[in-house]
């Protein structure tokens, strides 16, 4: 067994930055190096991806970005873990062989599966599996005909089978954020399935990774102007021991800042009950963590209790809802927003006096507010320069999202002044992807892990 391991972050969405990943195995010494690229609507971006082509439906840059990393990866021996497989992780996985290959390089490639189920719905169903939508109760019929993507939500156990299968690089489809970072640990540290508090202590310390830099600086509410170094930010590297305690890290020759601070706001992201963090792997008490500064972006973490897993895998599902579109023109001083507000008044009288149906009529006034909404204050339009009018439709008329959008540029010549910022030509109605969460049950679904040949 292992002191110790270094298990760092290397993306925190699809998108992220795509240097991070380079940065991590070449400014200083890691084991595993973990990449979440997965968030719902991704899997549905994906899925619509591989109806048009089977070979795709994962993370795009993934081939690329593994040319540039797998000398390194071949050289320090440090094994890599991602989600980006999304809905087609053996295809990812065989094109990460054969760049491999090709390299000359001895890397064993696992690919796990088991979370897609959309293709076996029927059979799950008539296993008994409701499928129910967890926050309102409904059947899953009631959207079943528009599903377009459905996605188990596994944990941490199938990743480990792959690296005792010897895996160098482990593509996995719809695996939680938390189960990349908490796999090296049990397979590192022999821990059981029944070591709740060390499960748990694995998944803290993924959810502090599974965001990227946001846990080492970026996207900081607190003193983030004394963040360092913001064009070469380090993402965070857990630093992790067998009896659960880790320390979150970055690299010192990349800038961002590790602070209490810093991990206690990725600390509550995304938590809801922080007494019951439920994972497909254990129950985590986020009110157990104990935090402390032990050096210069070191951060100790500490005293995490956990309780048993569920009987239930979470669910995933996308399906269609309609349609949509939007569009923005900006109004300038003097008056800017009354001139905005006008504008809505009249659209919306327009779009009403044509009987148009819509589900949904949303303006934000941007510069004023559009992330504020309701709660914004009063501004003195002798301070506003301009404000951005944005209006946004959704329907499951498409003929109505369709004439919405040749209203737009009439109000230039039968509206307010003083209006610019129009462009694109009439927005064009797009599909609106609706989430359906849902349980099932853990013996319904069999994960797989294998090392591609």
């Amino acid at each position: 067994m292992k002191d110790n391991i270094k298990i760092a972050s290397g993306q925190g969405f699809w998108g992220d930055l795509i240097s991070a990943p380079l940065d991590q195995v070449t400014a200083g010494e890691i084991d595993y190096l973990v990449m979440d690229y997965l968030a719902e609507v991704t899997m549905s971006i994906m899925q619509k991806q591989k109806n048009k082509n089977p070979e795709m439906g994962y993370a795009r840059d993934i081939p690329e970005l593994m040319r540039v990393l797998l000398p390194h990866l071949a050289e320090k021996r440090i094994k890599v873990i991602t989600n980006g497989g999304g809905v087609n992780p053996e295809a990812c996985a065989k094109v990460v062989k054969e760049i491999a290959d090709e390299m000359g390089l001895s890397i064993k490639v696992a690919v796990v599966t088991g979370d897609n189920i959309l293709s076996s719905l029927d059979e799950l169903i008539a296993a008994g599996a409701e499928l129910k939508n967890m926050e309102t109760g409904e059947p899953i019929s009631r959207v079943k005909g528009g599903l377009m993507s459905a996605n188990v939500y596994l944990g941490a156990f199938p990743i480990v089978e792959a690296l005792q299968l010897g895996a160098d690089i482990i593509i996995t489809g719809r695996t939680t954020d938390t189960g990349l970072t908490l796999a090296p640990m049990i397979y590192e540290f022999g821990w059981s399935q029944t070591d709740f508090d060390l499960l748990s202590a694995g998944t803290v310390a993924g959810h502090i990774l599974e965001c990227g830099a946001q846990a080492s600086g970026g996207n900081f509410l607190g003193d983030w102007e004394s963040v360092d170094d913001f064009v070469n930010i380090g993402f965070p590297i857990a630093e992790a021991y067998p009896n659960g305690e880790f320390v979150i890290t970055k690299h010192e020759k990349l800038g961002g800042l590790v602070s209490v601070e810093t991990v206690s706001e990725q600390l509550l992201y995304e938590i809801g009950d922080p007494q019951r963090y439920i994972t497909p792997d254990c129950i985590a008490d986020f009110t157990s963590i104990s935090l402390e500064a032990v050096g210069k972006n070191r951060v100790r973490v500490f005293g995490i209790k956990g309780k048993p897993a569920t009987d239930t895998y979470k669910v995933s599902c996308s399906y269609m809802d309609g349609y949509s579109a939007a569009a923005t023109l900006t109004y300038s001083y003097p008056k800017a927003l009354t001139k905005a507000k006008k504008a809505d008044q009249i659209l919306r009288g327009r779009l009403e006096k044509l009987g148009l149906s819509f589900e949904e009529v949303r303006t934000e006034f941007v510069g004023y507010n559009a992330c504020h909404g309701p709660l914004a204050k009063e501004l003195d339009e002798e301070l506003i320069n301009e404000i951005v009018f944005r209006i946004a439709v959704r329907s499951k008329d498409k003929e109505s999202i369709d004439r919405f959008g040749k209203e737009i540029a009439p109000l230039i010549l039968t509206g307010p002044p003083s209006v610019t910022g129009f462009a694109g030509g009439r927005p064009r109605p797009s599909d609106v992807v609706a989430y359906w969460p849902a349980l099932i049950a853990k013996d319904l679904i069999t994960p797989k892990a294998k090392i591609l040949e």
